[in-house]
């Protein structure tokens, strides 16, 4: 089974955004689980969403403590300190950032493969949300498919235009260059 963990904000699209991976995924094919996790729901706050994928029946029914990956919307929240986005994440794991940075910034997160997209620049080249709002779900989800391998670019795009009923092609093209646009770093051991 493979399980992730999307870090983001309110009004970012963390929670459609898990839902549009759990249908690509069920579109490959694999069983699915998609839920979020709210504390203060609020515009802003942080919130958290999770996606299961498997080849057979999922019996779990938790959060996900111990993810495969993880995906982070606002780097604000890892730059600030105001989420643990590597906690439990496994051996191996993955961190995905919506950033502008090079991933080799990120290095102190941990031994970790990093990768880094900016999001929020190709949701607002395809006005997805406002210059201050960009929605960068869509976009992130391009990334993911490249970096993790997880769903197909092909199967991504179906589930988006099946899921966003607003401007769903510029979100195809957002998931797209995000896609080609994702910058990936191999884990290094910090303070080694």
């Amino acid at each position: 089974m493979r399980e992730l963990r999307i870090h983001g904000r309110g009004g970012q699209g963390a929670v459609i955004a898990s839902e549009i991976l759990a249908e690509a995924a069920f579109l490959a094919g694999h069983y699915v689980q998609a839920f979020p996790s709210f504390g203060s729901e609020r515009r802003g706050a942080p919130v958290a969403a999770f996606v299961r994928l498997d080849n057979q029946p999922i019996l779990v029914r938790n959060e996900v403590y111990q993810p495969d990956g993880v995906v982070v919307l606002d780097e604000s929240l890892v730059t600030l300190g105001l989420a643990n986005v590597t906690q439990g994440l496994k051996e191996g794991g993955f961190v995905l950032l919506n950033s502008a940075k090079d991933p080799e910034e990120f290095a102190f997160l941990g031994p970790y493969t990093v990768a880094t997209v900016d999001a929020s620049r190709i949701a607002v080249e395809h006005r997805l949300g406002s210059l201050t709002a960009p929605i960068v779900n869509t976009a992130i989800l391009g990334a993911l498919a490249a970096l993790s391998g997880w769903v197909s670019l092909a199967h991504l795009e179906e589930a988006i235009r099946s899921h966003v009923p607003v401007k769903p092609e510029e979100n195809v093209a957002a998931a797209r260059r995000a896609f080609e646009a994702v910058k990936i770093a191999q884990p290094t051991l910090v303070g080694r």
